[in-house]
């Protein structure tokens, strides 16, 4: 299933609209959202959400780029990974 989901990870400093703004993005491209936590640390914004892209009909490279153009539309830094690598990346 992991081949399927991706990561995505929101980060800066704290403004209204963050949240809205993303996941209209993710909502356009067809990404179900599958877990979502958010935290604010002294001003600063981080967010991590579990997408599902198997029912999309765009490319993981499509969706990467409008969430990352969406971050700099915001201010905020976006990382947009599969699911897969990220687990890899964290595994010793």
């Amino acid at each position: 299933m992991s081949d399927s989901q991706i990561i995505v990870t929101v980060s800066g400093v704290d403004k209204v609209g963050i949240v809205a703004k993303v996941t209209s993005v993710m909502a356009q491209y067809e990404v179900n959202i599958e877990d979502i936590k958010q935290t604010l640390m002294q001003g600063h914004f981080v967010m991590f959400m579990l997408g599902n892209i198997e029912k999309s009909k765009f490319s993981f490279k499509e969706i990467k780029e409008a969430l990352v153009t969406a971050g700099k539309e915001l201010g905020m830094e976006v990382w947009v990974q599969r699911k897969e690598i990220f687990d890899n990346m964290h595994n010793i």
